[in-house]
């Protein structure tokens, strides 16, 4: 089965309908695993109105989590949430650890029960092997931080992940923004997080 991997959407509603259109031209991908940072709750809208069925857990910018919730919930949501920042997840015999935040994935790799570890937060697509398991971060799908928009598609027959990057992305941490923060002394990714 092929499995497509997104987080970080912060509200980049253009990004999203870009990547959720380019998912689908992809043959046999048969869910989508979102790994957290809605912002806004229209996001979850349209991850709802997936044809594709998605799974997604928290981040921690998910704005309005209730009403998150009610959509998810909505008899034609084809959206499933989870209840933490985490779970875990078995898809064709591969056992799978989701996590919004890079600081536990490693570990969990490295605890030899899992196939697969996706994770997401800090924004930065990334691939490596730790043992047997493959760790992967997709990227960003808001382009917010890197410019970027990228996702990655998973196989669970090879396990193993294709990192994608989406043309035609567009990118709300533009020159002029950074004037405007500079303005009141704030700076686009120079907050504490979390390093990989």
């Amino acid at each position: 089965m092929k499995i497509a991997i997104i987080s970080d959407v912060h509200d980049n509603a253009h990004n999203l309908v870009l990547v959720l259109e380019k998912i689908s031209n992809y043959k046999n991908i048969e869910k989508i695993l979102f790994l957290g940072d809605f912002v806004g709750a229209a996001i979850s809208g349209i991850l709802c109105a997936s044809p594709i069925p998605v799974f997604a857990i928290w981040g921690n910018n998910d704005g309005d989590k209730c009403l998150i919730t009610k959509f998810a919930l909505a008899e034609i949501s084809n959206m499933e949430i989870g209840f933490e920042t985490y779970d875990i997840l078995e898809i064709d015999n591969r056992k799978i650890f989701l996590t919004h935040f890079p600081l536990i994935a490693k570990s969990m790799a490295k605890s030899g029960d899992y196939d697969a570890v996706f994770y997401g937060h800090n924004h930065l697509k990334h691939k490596e092997r730790i043992n047997d398991c493959l760790v992967v971060n997709p990227g960003e799908i808001g382009a917010y931080k890197t410019g970027l928009s990228t996702f990655a598609i998973y196989d669970t027959e090879t396990n193993d992940a294709e990192i994608i990057e989406v043309e035609d992305s567009i990118t709300t941490n533009t020159e002029v923004s950074k004037e405007k923060f500079e303005k009141i002394k704030y700076e686009f990714n120079k907050q504490k997080g979390h390093k990989y």
